[in-house]
């Protein structure tokens, strides 16, 4: 369970910041945060999948000199030519881990998608290092093993949901903690029958009503399956059961979540829906900087909105939910399975419904065992794989 003790830098000394995967969505977003507050923070280490330019323009704005490329076929990139003479740059996914327990890093961001993030945050934890994290993933499938690597301070969530929560809990007593509500935008979909969904396209799942997100997480948001993720990541991170997390519909996006105690008092974080709060947050705790955001008009911000949402309609949240309860691999075996439908979504080779199908399919072919090493997990996360890829197949067939 994490606490909200202080495990940040000194106030007058820089934090030296790694951030993994900073072309994506996250990434660029704790790079204006940056920006904004260079006094305080020291970017030292860098990481990207593929997009080398982007990584050449990060490295030299902010002077690092620690790099990583995850697909080592990009080693010949002419754009790597660019790089601030002193400047190391490595290859492969290995690379990207190391990065993660560097000695001059002090806070490490992990805005890698999907389970290629799970070691570097084990091996960010394992170090001692204060571990910023956006990859859910990383939590929903080696919760069980990243956890108890956890001191106080040292893991502060970035998304907004579980970085409320987080923010809610601050001075209260775990033990009174009731309820946690997990407020969900409902998606581009909220309101559409079963039979509405069969026929939508990946353009249309695309198109968030209030955040601006990487595709993988934005199609997941449509489907639910991004929630029921979050689910098993507070079940995790906050040490409450899976039946006491309950997701609320709030259109506006304007409430992160909300905490419910013993006494029926609710707390609430609200804000902006700008991913650079709680990213600056993670970055600031236990201070709070100088926005990097707009402020909210609470006074032209209209009404806020509530509804339960029909898991029998959007069934991934009914299934991640049923996979946090069954605990073990189950999750693990869930979330792979999720990450090739979603893929296969995108690029045309499969429905909408049939993400819900292909990850029920494989879920009712994984046999649960107990979590016992990150090995084992791969392993895990391989065979889940290609039995959704045989599923895939039989749908398309």
């Amino acid at each position: 369970m994490i606490d909200s003790s202080d495990g940040t830098c000194g106030e007058n000394t820089p934090m030296r910041v790694a951030i993994l995967g900073c072309s994506g969505s996250i990434g660029k977003q704790t790079l204006d945060v940056c920006r904004r507050h260079r006094d305080r923070v020291r970017v030292v280490a860098l990481s990207v999948n593929s997009s080398t330019s982007e990584l050449v323009a990060a490295a030299r704005e902010f002077g690092v000199s620690h790099l990583a490329v995850a697909d080592a076929a990009r080693r010949n990139d002419s754009c790597l030519a660019e790089v601030d003479e002193g400047a190391l740059v490595d290859f492969g996914p290995e690379a990207v881990v190391r990065l993660a327990s560097l000695p001059e890093v002090d806070v490490v961001v992990n805005a890698l998608v999907g389970f290629a993030g799970m070691h570097a945050g084990y091996e960010a934890l394992r170090a001692g290092k204060t571990l910023a994290y956006a990859n859910k993933e990383s939590i929903v499938c080696g919760g069980d093993l990243l956890m108890p690597l956890v001191h106080d301070g040292k893991l502060i969530p970035v998304d907004s949901e579980h970085s409320a929560i987080f923010q809610c809990l601050v001075g209260e007593r775990r033990k009174d903690l009731s309820r946690i509500w997990l407020t969900c935008s409902g998606g581009p979909f909220f309101g559409r029958s079963r039979d509405e969904l069969s026929d939508v396209t990946a353009a249309e799942a695309l198109a968030h009503p209030t955040w601006t997100m990487g595709a993988k997480i934005t199609i997941d948001c449509a489907s639910l399956m991004n929630k029921g993720l979050e689910v098993i990541e507070a079940h995790h991170l906050f040490d409450v059961s899976v039946d006491r997390i309950s997701v609320l519909i709030h259109r506006q996006s304007m409430i992160h979540s909300m905490v419910e105690f013993n006494d029926g008092v609710v707390k609430a974080q609200l804000g902006s829906s700008d991913m650079r709060a709680p990213i600056q947050y993670a970055l600031s705790y236990p201070q709070r900087w100088e926005a990097s955001v707009e402020s909210v008009d609470w006074w032209s911000a209209g009404p806020l909105t509530f509804a339960e949402p029909d898991e029998s309609t959007f069934g991934c949240l009914a299934l991640a939910k049923e996979a946090g309860r069954a605990g073990g691999t189950l999750p693990c075996a869930m979330n792979a399975a999720n990450e090739v439908a979603n893929l296969a979504f995108r690029d045309g080779a499969c429905s909408f419904v049939d993400i819900e199908r292909i990850v029920s399919s494989v879920m009712d072919g994984t046999v649960v065992e107990r979590v016992e090493s990150l090995m084992q997990l791969d392993e895990v996360d391989a065979r889940a794989r290609e039995l959704a890829r045989r599923t895939l197949s039989e749908v398309r067939s």
